[in-house]
Formats: structure tokens, C-alpha cells, sequence
């Protein structure tokens, strides 16, 4: 912990320079979040609205990459009808800062605040409606939307999600898992791998989702679903987005009821088949093993530690169920 400690005290400082770049030196920060990416609320002195900056992680993504998803971003706001929150640019008019501060460069974004919440765990079959139509609001602006020639992000198939060059590292090397685990659990991929490729990856299956509408990425306020943290977003399946949703909530007893609130939301904008339906528990095995093989990559993140304890054990659990129910 001591290293983290002093990993993070790094960062804190390199985020007070990186304020400069937008005129805010000095302004208060707070860590909010150290996930993927490192990001603080920033409260400027007088009547100035909050911001959020975040510290970008080396390596996980180019300054292209950045790019890409701001001008997604962009466009949403301007043409899909999704709130969320926009990169306020620096003094030299850039989005994206290249900041050094002893000897550690980051790239750093600064985004405006958006009032709201995350949705209550204890009553999530209200909200799920309201989320499954702003992920159909963000995938049919997704299908429709002319890409900059220049674009790049990630991809989320199977073989950059759990398969030989996987962008969060290998499951295997997940929090503990032993040998039985990981015989039980390689049955679970192997049979994902073989639905997968089954079910296809047709335009109107597979393009550019968010792949991280998790709940903490989700703002409540005034009945209206805002969306931040676009960090993940690449390319892969659409039913993905509706996986992300019940991260970390697999195991409730729910779910299906949560999936069926969703799917209703969602077929306000945009269909969903029958036989895409009957597919959503593969894309929820596939989502969870994505993020075993985050935290086994993402050790000292905050999200490691809280969830981590037991999160191997509750994997094999559901992936007993589904082999017995697909197998």
C-alpha cells in the first residue's frame, strides 16, 4: 500500500499542475475515483462551477484514442440526444494536456460537472427503463454516425476481451482463482467463445458502444439518465451495454426482472429481437469475466480491493448455472 500511496500522492500533484493549463492553479482537487484512469473533482474558488479532471493511465489509450472519444462525445450531445459531459478545452484551446511533473507524463482531460446521482441499488427496476432508452438513444447514433476518418478505439470482441490479446489482461490471472477454478471457469470461456461466434457480429449486432454503463457511470437528476465516464468506449457487441449495466450485481436475484425493465426502455428506441433477447445471459457471463480479468490486471485500484474478496468464488457460482442451463 505504501508504493499505491505514493503512486497516487504523484498523481495528485501532476493533476495540480496539469490545473494551470486551464487557468485553475491552485483551485482545490478531490479524488473521486481511481479506477482505470485517475479522477478528481475540482472546486474553484468564488461561484465557478465544479469540474472533473481526469489523469489518464499510461498506455491504455493514444492521444488518438483520447480524440476519438471526445469527438464521440461531441456527438452525441449534439446529435443523439444523450446527456453527458463535455471536455472543456485549456487555455491553448486544446482538450487533451500532456502534462510532466517530476518525471511522470499523463495526459489529462478536464470535463464539466453534471448535477445528479447514481441510481439507488435498493430500487434499480425504476431507473432500468430510463437506462435501456438512453443505451438505445447512444447505439442508434452509433450506427448512424459518419466516423472521422481518423478514429480509433479498443475492440471488445473475443479476442480482445478473453481471448489471446485481451486489452485487461488474461482471466486466468484473476483474484483467486486456483487450478479447479480455473478448469470450471475455462469451460465457461470456451463455451462463450462458441456462442459468440454463433450469434455473429452484423452491423446491427456489433459497432461502437459506451462498454461501461455500469451503475457508477450513471446520473440521475430530475428523472433524466445522464452518462459519463466514456473511457471504455470500442468497439463490440450491443447487448454488451446491457451486460455492463448489472456489473458487479450479477448474483441478485433480479437480474432477469432488471434485463426485462431494461429491454422494455430499450425497445422504446430501437428493437431487439427474440433471439437477441434469449442471448443477454452470455453477454452478462462474458461482461463478468471481463472485469475477473481487470482486477487481476488492477490490483491496487480501489474497485480491486473493495470488490475483489469473493468476486472469483461468486464468478465460478454463475458460471455453474449458465453451463448448466447452455451446456
Amino acid at each position: 500500500m505504501a508504493e499505491q500511496d505514493q503512486l497516487l500522492a504523484g498523481v495528485h500533484l501532476l493533476a495540480a499542475a496539469a490545473l494551470e493549463r486551464w487557468g485553475l492553479a491552485g483551485a482545490p482537487l478531490r479524488m473521486i475515483n481511481h479506477s482505470e484512469n485517475v479522477t478528481y473533482l475540482v472546486t474553484p474558488d468564488g461561484a465557478a462551477r465544479p469540474a472533473v479532471l481526469r489523469v489518464h493511465r499510461p498506455g491504455y489509450h493514444t492521444i488518438n484514442g483520447i480524440r476519438s472519444e471526445l469527438a464521440w462525445i461531441q456527438a452525441l450531445r449534439a446529435d443523439g440526444g444523450v446527456a453527458t459531459a463535455r471536455a472543456i478545452p485549456a487555455r491553448d484551446g486544446a482538450e487533451i494536456q500532456v502534462v510532466e511533473h517530476s518525471g511522470s507524463t499523463r495526459r489529462c482531460v478536464l470535463f464539466e460537472y453534471l448535477d445528479g446521482a447514481a441510481p439507488d441499488e435498493t430500487r434499480l427496476v425504476e431507473p432500468f427503463p430510463r437506462l435501456g432508452e438512453v443505451t438505445a438513444r447512444t447505439h442508434r447514433h452509433s450506427r448512424r454516425w459518419r466516423r472521422p476518418p481518423w478514429f480509433e478505439r479498443h475492440s471488445w470482441d473475443f479476442e480482445h476481451s478473453l481471448g489471446a490479446q485481451p486489452n485487461w489482461g488474461p482471466w486466468a490471472a484473476g483474484p483467486d482463482l486456483d487450478a479447479e477454478r480455473r478448469r470450471l471457469l475455462q469451460r465457461l470461456v470456451d463455451l462463450l467463445q462458441r456462442r459468440l461466434a454463433g450469434f455473429g457480429q452484423s452491423p446491427d449486432r456489433f459497432g461502437l458502444i459506451h462498454a461501461d454503463f455500469r451503475l457508477a457511470n450513471l446520473l440521475v437528476h430530475q428523472g433524466d439518465v445522464r452518462v459519463i465516464d466514456i473511457d471504455d468506449c470500442g468497439f463490440g457487441w450491443f447487448l454488451y451495454d446491457a451486460a455492463t449495466a448489472v456489473s458487479f450485481i450479477e448474483h441478485r436475484s433480479d437480474v432477469d426482472e432488471l434485463m426485462q425493465a431494461w429491454l422494455a426502455g430499450y425497445r422504446r428506441v430501437a428493437p431487439v429481437s427474440t433471439t437477441e433477447e434469449s442471448e443477454l445471459p452470455t453477454f452478462i457471463m462474458l461482461r463478468r469475466m471481463v472485469i475477473l480479468a481487470w482486477m487481476g490486471s488492477h490490483p491496487d485500484t480501489d474497485l480491486a480491493r473493495t470488490e475483489g474478496p469473493g468476486y472469483s468464488r461468486a464468478t465460478c457460482d454463475l458460471a455453474e448455472r449458465y453451463l448448466g442451463r447452455f451446456g
